[in-house]
Parts: C-alpha cells; structure tokens; sequence
C-alpha cells in the first residue's frame, strides 16, 4: 500500500473509488485485456488496431504523408480502373502529380523515392486493362441438371 502521505491525488481518488466499491461490477473484471493477455508476445498497439478495425478505417491513414503518397503512386492502375473516361484517368493523373510536386517541395516524413506520373502512360494502361476485360468472355452460366423423366413425378 502506498504511503498516504506521498499519494497524488489522482491515487487517491483511485483508492477511494476502490474502497467504495465503484469497480466492483464492471464487466470482464478478473479477466485479462483483449489482446494484451495471451501466449503469444504483447503487441503495444493492440488497442489501436483494434480501435481501426471497429470503425472499419485503414491503417494507411496512420502512415505518414510520404508513404501514402508513395502507396498511391504504386497502385495508381487499381485505382483508374473504375473510371469510365480518359478525361477523367487525366485529371486524376494531374491531381496526384500537383501532391508530388507540392511534396518534393515540402517533403514529411521519411525519404521515399517519389516521382511525377506520365499521364499518357497511366492512359496507356488503363486502355489496355479495358480492353482486356472487353475482350475476356464471360462465363456461361451453368444448365440446371437434367432430371430423369422416370424421377419427375417425385
């Protein structure tokens, strides 16, 4: 037990609310944190992942900008896949280039080799990524199996 005398005042209110007994019905009293306890090693970020993974939001957005960026820049042809225009691929392209150059500029965080994007080559590629989903049949869809004309009555 702590000596009362050196106690701060945030130890003393802990004691006090224990003496009363205000922890004694909390739910998962007695039983160890989730993710702190266990077999395997203690993850120190446990709560965090936890935290992301309950609000459904991607542990990218605890990176820092240059990583990002770099990330963006790596799966730029994932992400004009879904556009339905070149003006469109075109504009993207531009507006990531405008973040490169403001971060060579500026540059956060660690050194990440990152470089402006050539708007035809992206276009380039994106046409031919159409083009290979055009060209690609679609599966025929399977008959339903035939019955026997001795079992339809069943």
């Amino acid at each position: 037990m702590v000596d009362p005398r050196f106690e701060s005042p945030v130890d003393r209110s802990i004691r006090e609310a224990v003496e009363r007994g205000d922890f004694d019905d909390l739910p998962g009293k007695g039983r160890p944190l989730p993710g702190a306890g266990g077999t395997g090693p203690v993850d120190e970020n446990w709560w965090i992942r936890g935290y992301l993974q309950r609000e459904g939001i991607s542990g990218d957005a605890l990176l820092p900008p240059s990583v990002q960026l770099r990330k963006e820049l790596d799966a730029i042809d994932t992400t004009v896949a879904g556009f339905r225009d070149e003006r469109r691929v075109r504009e993207h392209v531009a507006e990531v280039n405008s973040r490169v150059v403001d971060h060579m500029r500026h540059p956060m965080g660690p050194r990440v080799p990152i470089r402006k994007l050539d708007a035809d080559e992206v276009v380039s590629r994106w046409r031919h990524a159409r083009e290979q989903r055009r060209t690609v049949p679609a599966a025929p869809e399977p008959a339903p199996p035939r019955r026997r004309w001795w079992r339809r009555g069943t």
